[in-house]
């Protein structure tokens, strides 16, 4: 296995450069970084990982502390994020240590980690609003990155999709078919991403001088995207246009249609957000999905590469991104049912 020396020997550097290259110093060039790194991985260079924390105060580990539901072969969202988290980081020498919350308190993981003294940040998932972790991580003074937002205006890094525009964008498509009543069928309230997807659907129906009256929040899965579209189905006066928080759920209230003989789009359209996971593919559907489409594999390595930058020294502020979904428009979505006349035509 390779050494500092002779990695520097072969760039005419010192040991010291190439220490500090490899480390991310800032006071080294991104030229000479990437020359050490292509030379180091060429010589297989392994770094020592207490010879590296007594350099640099780093151990080059960082954490996701996970809460896992109580179906978690259901939920494909944390095995997605975990394999292209630990890739993304791995590519910047970087382990990522998995722990699980089984705790009330949701810092209470947090604390337990941080007393071993063991990591360099973490990567937080899932916020709630105004999250109770993002506070006490930043009195602490400890880096991290949230994937997604949990104010209006955060002042920490952050990278995620503007979940008040899907809604949105899913309101005002289905408003220019000439759907009139439209239903939403909502990821759990207690998310943030979910708050502000109820918040964005009664912006856009106020816009359109439309009623938000059919809403249902909470749903998770397929059944409940099932049960809640045939109980808005059979209402009185049952919607025309479904807004899902997921494909899965979309899945339910495809079902759903059908179960009440009704077709998709002659009847009923349909669109959801699509987090490009691959058990639900949209473009599977029969008919296709209309979708708001963010992947979030594409998520994990601008989360990994922000986390380390701000280890780096890149301030918070310079590492926030809030991107808008792709609505793409297929199959399940088309203009409004026409009303059928008093003479019957």
């Amino acid at each position: 296995m390779a050494t500092l020396k002779e990695i520097g020997e072969e760039l005419g550097l010192s040991a010291a450069t190439v220490s500090r290259a490899l480390n991310g110093f800032p006071e080294v060039s991104e030229a000479t970084r990437k020359k050490v790194r292509e030379v180091a991985d060429k010589l297989g260079y392994r770094p020592n990982r207490v010879a590296q924390r007594l350099v640099t105060g780093r151990s080059g580990m960082v954490g996701m502390i996970v809460k896992i539901k109580p179906d978690m072969s259901a939920d494909q969202t944390f095995f997605e994020m975990l394999t292209g988290l630990t890739a993304a980081l791995a590519a910047r020498d970087t382990d990522l240590v998995l722990a699980v919350d089984q705790d009330g308190d949701p810092v209470t993981p947090y604390k337990r980690l941080l007393e071993r003294d063991m990591l360099d940040g973490f990567i937080l998932n899932a916020p709630v609003r105004n999250d109770p972790r993002v506070a006490f991580l930043a009195e602490r003074g400890i880096p991290f990155v949230l994937h997604g937002q949990d104010r209006a205006d955060p002042d920490y890094p952050t990278f995620g999709i503007d979940n008040h525009a899907v809604s949105a964008d899913a309101v005002k498509m289905l408003a220019q078919l000439g759907h009139r009543r439209i239903a939403l069928i909502n990821g759990e309230l207690k998310g943030a991403y979910a708050s502000d997807r109820l918040d964005g659907f009664r912006a856009a129906m106020a816009e359109h001088g439309l009623a938000a009256d059919l809403i249902r929040n909470d749903a998770s899965f397929e059944s409940h995207g099932y049960t809640h579209a045939l109980d808005l189905l059979a209402g009185p006066t049952p919607p025309t246009g479904f807004v899902c928080a997921s494909t899965l759920i979309a899945s339910g209230a495809m079902r759903a249609v059908r179960d009440r003989g009704l077709s998709v789009p002659g009847d009923v359209s349909i669109i959801a957000h699509d987090d490009a996971l691959p058990l639900t593919r949209a473009i599977n559907f029969e008919p296709a999905l209309t979708v708001t489409r963010a992947p979030l594999r594409e998520a994990c390595d601008p989360l990994a590469n922000m986390l380390i930058d701000h280890l780096n020294g890149v301030p918070a502020k310079d590492l926030q991104v809030c991107l808008k979904a792709e609505l793409i428009i297929r199959g399940s979505s088309g203009p409004a049912p026409q009303p059928e006349r008093s003479d019957g035509r």
